[in-house]
């Protein structure tokens, strides 16, 4: 698929958004007063940027209320519903925590449950599709909430908790990458498949169309494997590696700045490949696959 630059900003900005308010609202860290408020500050425009940035890649963005209608059978009316729930709980959650020096636990557990409830939705949006056999497997959730706890750990300078994270969640970077490099191959879907059609072997006699259209510019791209092992390269060292050796450093808040700095270019790169290489069958009608 064409990676659209809302949809990765989206995809990395609320994660880390989401994540940073699941461990604020767990506690971690503990602050009040100004230094609580930066932190839901911080947190908030990351989830409501990415929210907002998740907009500008619908054909219509007036009729983005309409998304709330679905909730029954679309997951992303559920990460609709569970974001907007996340930032009003969490919100009340930050007026005891800012401005009356109170922590409001009850709150604050059930804001990180929803917290992390909106990522699993987002992540189920990309899994529960069938036609990109890439995502559609068990790991892509897994991955999405590994990242977003390692990377609300990271900005909650829980840095204990985030070495351990980063490290598994590059672990399961590395796992998702190597699954998805063969899934459209096992999904056993070929131009035969795809058609219908049966006897012999089957191939586009020309392509369907005589110039672009939709299709071709969201769903099908090709990513050379010389630049897609250079962008892994990038994502493991910057996303996950880099962060974690400075974390290992006698900690100051410029290194941890730099950790973080650091990891947000890593995971934009890991979500541009996340869609690059996302491999949509209707490829196939085109010989792209």
């Amino acid at each position: 698929m064409h990676p659209a630059p809302s949809i990765i900003l989206f995809t990395t900005l609320s994660g880390l958004g989401f994540g940073l308010l699941a461990f604020l609202g767990l506690g971690m860290p503990g602050s009040t007063g100004w230094v609580a408020f930066a932190f839901f500050a911080i947190a908030y425009a990351l989830a409501g940027g990415g929210l907002v940035a998740s907009t500008f890649h619908l054909g219509h963005p007036e009729r983005a209320l309409k998304a709330f209608t679905q909730w029954r059978s679309s997951w992303l009316s559920r990460e609709a519903w569970t974001s907007t729930a996340t930032l009003t709980v969490m919100g009340l959650y930050a007026i005891g925590r800012v401005f009356f020096d109170a922590d409001w636990q009850v709150l604050g557990w059930l804001g990180a449950a929803l917290a992390v409830a909106t990522v699993a939705c987002t992540a189920m949006i990309y899994a529960s599709l069938r036609a990109v056999p890439r995502w559609h497997n068990w790991l892509t959730p897994v991955h999405f909430l590994t990242l977003s706890a390692a990377g609300g750990a990271l900005l909650a300078g829980q840095v204990t908790i985030a070495t351990p994270l980063l490290a598994l969640a590059a672990a399961v970077q590395m796992a998702i990458w190597m699954q998805g490099d063969g899934a459209l191959a096992r999904s056993g879907t070929t131009m035969a498949t795809a058609t219908g059609l049966q006897g012999g072997t089957v191939r586009a006699f020309e392509p369907p169309h005589t110039g672009t259209n939709y299709l071709l510019r969201e769903m099908v791209h090709v990513v050379g494997r010389k630049h897609a092992t250079r962008l892994r390269a990038i994502a493991l060292i910057l996303g996950y590696g880099l962060p974690i050796l400075l974390l290992l450093l006698p900690f100051n808040h410029w290194l941890g700045l730099l950790a973080v700095l650091t990891h947000v270019l890593g995971i934009l790169a890991s979500r541009w490949l996340f869609f690059a290489q996302a491999e949509h069958v209707v490829g196939l009608y085109y010989g792209k696959r």
